[in-house]
């Protein structure tokens, strides 16, 4: 079982015993999650990494290697982290030891791409400098020593070749020459276009706190979700962790605390609707994508009181708790009170810890000056036993944290005298 849930690069290598090498563009946002996305889709599609990396988390460019093309094309099947992937030729800190990287690469593995019956055509992408079009055909004319016997197509090539030049991670200091360069073939994108396809604006039936597409898929991804999975959110709202679940091939079902959210009824979140129409459910946010096969179902439940009998199993547990701050809108406290809350609010000894669970990832997408989120990410090691009961729990380290109302606490702590004085001023 794998469990996923949200809560309160350069250079990056594997072992490659002469396995070829690929290039990852990726998209540069959620940067903490990019790395366990893209191990856990290495992982899914058969993959192993290695300890031994050197990384540059940050970059938008970072070098893998794979047993195989096959394996690449799987992970752009799956991640909205990365952009693209390409079979990487040639790698340099300079044009010249990129032209010199590009002159040692084999023969015989560029030939099958480079033949008389095939067209082809070739991109420049640059990160953090915009290259006028005179600019990047004379970086394309710079490749002519390459071995093309086929024809430039424009259109509708045969292949693609990408040259794709860094100039570094600050806009403010740019400097003239790239700092690394990568040349290579591209093999396929990612699927950037999921978080557009589903998002919550055109979602038929959302909530004031429905999860974004994006989050929603990567944690999927962090959960290794696959085909014929059973995939189980304690927590699910309108539903948005199920759709991502099911897109991937999941079974799904859910509970959740509100009867209202559950059955589809009560005040709409929509601006300019006063209440939910009869048919939005979660199960019709499944129908809107053509995923309604994967609805198992949704049932009213406190998610602190066990209602599965003993042995049912689940492949993934994914969800996103609620915070227990879903008041309604007013200031809380000042930067100054906020700065001392997030002081001492979190350490890594706080986090979630159970003998039949393993640590895996922990991811942190901050929310403001003073507030930040977590995405834990824990698989099953071994089966529960009678003994393993509460042992999460024993250890002093847990009783400040035991209530399930501890974030809400340590949000509105102090906030009381400030709101008593508000109220005492406007009665002067």
């Amino acid at each position: 079982m794998r469990a996923s849930g949200g809560g309160g690069g350069g250079a990056m290598a594997l072992p490659s015993a002469g396995l070829p090498c690929y290039l990852l563009l990726l998209a540069q946002e959620n940067l903490e999650f990019r790395l366990p996305e893209i191990k856990s889709l290495v992982s899914l599609c058969g993959g192993r990494f290695s300890d031994e990396q050197e990384l540059r988390l940050n970059s938008p460019f970072w070098i893998l290697s794979m047993p195989s093309e096959e394996m690449a094309r799987g992970l752009m099947k799956r991640t909205v982290c990365a952009k693209s992937v390409f079979e990487l030729w040639g790698h340099g800190k300079s044009a010249e030891e990129l032209y010199s990287s590009l002159k040692n690469y084999p023969a015989e593995k560029m030939a099958p791409f480079l033949q008389s019956n095939l067209t082809y055509k070739i991109k420049v992408h640059t990160f953090n400098k915009t290259l006028t079009q005179e600019e990047k055909i004379q970086k394309i004319d710079s490749l002519e020593f390459l071995p093309f016997e086929g024809k430039v197509n424009l259109k509708k090539p045969n292949h693609i070749f990408w040259l794709l030049e860094d100039y570094g991670m600050d806009p403010n200091n740019i400097p003239e020459q790239p700092l690394d360069l990568y040349f290579g073939r591209w093999i396929a994108d990612g699927q950037r276009d999921l978080i557009e396809s589903y998002s919550v604006k055109r979602r038929h039936f959302i909530g004031n706190t429905s999860m974004d597409a994006c989050l929603a898929f990567l944690m999927a991804n962090h959960g290794r979700v696959k085909p014929n999975d059973v995939v189980f959110d304690p927590f699910v709202g309108t539903g948005g962790l199920l759709i991502a679940s099911a897109h991937f091939g999941a079974y799904v079902c859910g509970t959740d605390i509100d009867y209202n959210t559950v059955h589809g009824l009560g005040k709409a979140s929509r601006k300019n609707q006063k209440w939910r129409g009869p048919d939005e459910n979660i199960r019709a946010n499944l129908r809107q994508y053509g995923l309604e096969k994967h609805y198992l179902d949704v049932l009213v439940s406190d998610a602190s009181k066990a209602i599965w009998r003993k042995g049912v199993k689940f492949d993934a547990v994914i969800t996103d708790p609620p915070y227990g701050i879903r008041e309604a809108t007013r200031r809380t406290g000042s930067q100054k009170e906020m700065a001392k809350m997030a002081e001492r609010g979190y350490t890594e000894e706080i986090i979630p810890r159970h003998p039949c669970l393993k640590l895996i990832s922990n991811c942190e997408q901050t929310l403001s000056s003073h507030t930040s989120r977590h995405l834990i990410t824990m698989e099953k090691v071994k089966d529960f036993e009678d003994e393993d009961r509460d042992s999460h729990i024993l250890d002093s380290q847990y009783l400040p944290y035991k209530s399930h109302n501890s974030f809400r606490e340590k949000y509105f702590s102090g906030v009381t005298k400030r709101i008593a004085k508000e109220e005492k001023d406007s009665q002067k």
